[in-house]
């Protein structure tokens, strides 16, 4: 877990010794393993080292347990400024409670020494799983971003903008558990006094956003640009844009277009990289404006549906595009390069300039070829392919195949679907130097048509209002809201105001005008772990105790009400085995062995006949005599009852002088 970190720059994680001696600065006590903070926390491991803290495991001697200990560089502590906002946004994110980011248990100081008390997570931060795997499978990838999305939502919803996302932010557990850490520390940093002044640039310059690249304000959309870079490292194996100075990297993000990742990956499918290219627009309002928006899309492609809001298709054939996508959600030509339309715009002149200049090359070189005579200059020529007609990743491909390279343009057309490729300049077939640019044109479909706002409204007026535009109304999804009533829309996707071809699907998102929660299957889960769960969903909680043939004992049997959506707040019962229900004994005495095996079997027990026979008369001869445990004595089902059979008499003659005795024995 390492802290955010200036233009990219990031500390090396070098050796432990050489960690703890770049922390001895003079006037400072020694941070080190051993010193103990607050007469509480115990340094016993160096984790990592960020831009603005250290971090530490650390034992709780209070409660027992292993930590983790972020703790201020020393530069940062004569700035009150900071130091304020530092305790407040450290506060704040201590609130931020949920399954996907990093608990903080305590904040504290000594002397001038500032340190946060976090969740200890055992396992890697994803930064190094990539750089070990090179890329994550697809649908490992997009189960990171959405569990990653879900705690932005979270923090979002709180006020706090992350500003900070990258792999080594996002913390995977051993036991598969996705943690997003350092909620809340970036926006302390960026408004401290002495990291305000002009030109300073906040965060890390390979998973900036555009807006935080030229120094403007940052919001929840710029999260999301970040976790759509790191999305496509998930993917790709490499971010987007790489340079050799972090100012390199920003321009990158600002001014040029990304490369689709399936150019380096084929694997990724088509879904997917739609809603990366979507999270990665360059325009804020062209992106998912919610975390929330972006975790739907990516648990649809999950569950293998085609994404609500993703921009438009790039490598499905024609008619899988037009029949199972939804219309795109921005304007085409910002889509595919990633910049506006102006942006395109003011480049004209500048590859006009480079192909003059080009062209100008190779005829000088052909004359000074024929000048030399015997040692002619020799150009090499390469044929642009004939790719009209493919779609855009397999154009791209075919023509860099060919030692040429791409500059994408786009138009709308009611003749080609989108994601087709409609012309080249040159065209195929046409022979230019080798290395030279050829324009693409890409498909973005029809005409477009703005989307209303129909959020607030109830689901009759805005199938009324979107139909009459000639969109249409897709399956809608619920979610709890108190603010908007139930029945009324919370959002739509695509967004209002966004452009998109006649007859698109809007999906409408409708209030329950209640706060729910799902509650799942309990049953077989242990006592604790069940109660734990269903406190943490704000639910009203009491054990009963009842038997159960089958879950053992300590485990849930059901809860009452069962699985489904519940009111946060109400009552819920917690049924817990007490193991199966005990039952009388029956009486064995006068059975035969094989009656009593058939009576037990049928009541569930289990037989046992003793070797030691009884001497209880001839009329048990044969028979069960005596039992244990005796008759009406409750047990479990499945325990073993021990019958003792009757033994057979034996008889004896005595003769005296006087008399004769009869005496019968068992033998």
């Amino acid at each position: 877990m390492s802290g955010p970190t200036i233009d990219g720059m990031e500390s090396p994680e070098g050796d432990e010794n050489e960690q703890q001696t770049e922390l001895v600065q003079p006037g400072i006590p020694q941070i080190g393993a051993g010193r103990v903070l607050v007469d509480r926390y115990e340094l016993t491991k160096h984790i990592a080292r960020g831009g603005m803290a250290d971090v530490w495991e650390a034992r709780d001697s209070l409660l027992n347990r292993l930590v983790a200990v972020k703790i201020l560089h020393a530069q940062y502590s004569d700035d009150e400024s900071f130091i304020k906002r530092f305790r407040r946004e450290a506060q704040a994110a201590a609130n931020l409670a949920h399954p996907n980011i990093v608990s903080i248990f305590d904040w504290g100081e000594e002397g001038s020494t500032y340190f946060i008390v976090m969740e200890l997570i055992i396992g890697r931060p994803l930064r190094d799983v990539i750089r070990s795997d090179d890329h994550l499978l697809p649908r490992r990838a997009a189960e990171i971003a959405a569990e990653t999305a879900a705690a932005l939502a979270v923090s979002h919803r709180a006020g706090l903008i992350h500003r900070d996302v990258k792999p080594a932010n996002i913390l995977l557990a051993n036991d598969g558990a996705v943690k997003v850490t350092d909620f809340g520390i970036a926006r302390a940093w960026d408004e401290s006094q002495e990291l305000t002044k002009t030109g300073a640039v906040i965060g890390t310059a390979t998973y900036f956003s555009p807006e935080q690249a030229q120094g403007e304000p940052a919001d929840e959309r710029s999260d999301i640009y970040s976790l759509g870079v790191v999305l496509y490292e998930m993917l790709v194996g490499t971010p987007p844009f790489k340079g050799e100075s972090p100012v390199s990297v920003a321009y990158q993000h600002v001014q040029e277009p990304a490369l689709i990742p399936s150019i380096d990956n084929p694997d990724i499918p088509a879904d997917l990289e739609r809603i990366v290219m979507r999270a990665m627009d360059k325009v804020p309002d062209n992106r998912y404006q919610t975390a929330l928006e972006l975790r739907e899309d990516l648990l649809r492609n999950l569950r293998g549906v085609a994404p609500l809001a993703a921009a438009p298709p790039i490598v499905d054939a024609p008619t899988e595009v037009m029949t199972e996508m939804p219309a795109p959600t921005v304007p085409p030509e910002e889509t595919y390069r990633q910049v506006a339309t102006e942006e395109r715009d003011s480049y004209l002149p500048f590859w006009v300039t480079v192909a003059v200049l080009l062209a100008s090359l190779v005829a000088l070189l052909f004359v000074l070829g024929r000048g030399f005579g015997n040692n002619p200059v020799e150009i090499v020529l390469d044929a642009v392919p004939s790719v009209v007609g493919l779609s855009q990743s397999e154009a791209v491909r075919s023509i860099q195949d060919a030692g040429l390279k791409v500059d994408l343009d786009t138009t709308k057309s009611d003749e080609w679907t989108a994601g087709t490729v409609i012309a080249t300049n040159p065209s195929g077939g046409t022979e230019v130097a080798a290395g030279s640019f050829v324009v693409v044109t890409v498909s973005v479909g029809p005409d477009s048509v703005s989307v209303p706002n129909v959020v607030g409204m109830t689901e009759e007026q805005a199938r009324t209002t979107l139909e009459a535009e000639g969109f249409e109304v897709g399956d809608h999804l619920i979610e709890a809201s108190a603010d908007v009533p139930e029945g009324s829309v919370i959002r739509q996707s695509p967004t209002a105001r966004s452009a998109q071809p006649p007859e698109s699907i809007i999906s409408l998102t409708l209030s329950t005008g209640q706060d729910l929660v799902l509650l799942e299957v309990l049953r077989g889960r242990p006592q604790a772990d069940s109660e734990a769960l269903l406190i943490n969903l704000g639910l009203v909680v009491t054990v009963e105790e009842e038997f159960d043939p089958v879950v053992p004992v300590g485990f849930v049997t059901r809860t009452e009400p069962g699985a489904g959506n519940v009111e946060v707040g109400a009552p819920i019962a917690l049924f817990v085995s007490k193991g199966p229900a005990l039952k009388a004994v029956p009486s064995l005495i006068g059975k035969t062995e094989q009656e009593a095996r058939d009576l037990l079997l049928g009541v569930g027990f289990l037989i046992s006949v003793s070797p030691d026979l009884v001497d209880v008369g001839e009329d048990f001869v044969g028979k069960v005599g005596e039992q244990n445990p005796d008759a009406d004595t409750e047990m479990a089902p499945g325990s073993t009852i021990t019958v003792f059979l009757g033994a057979t008499p034996v008889t004896t003659t005595t003769t005296t002088a006087t008399s004769t005795t009869t005496t019968t024995i068992g033998s």
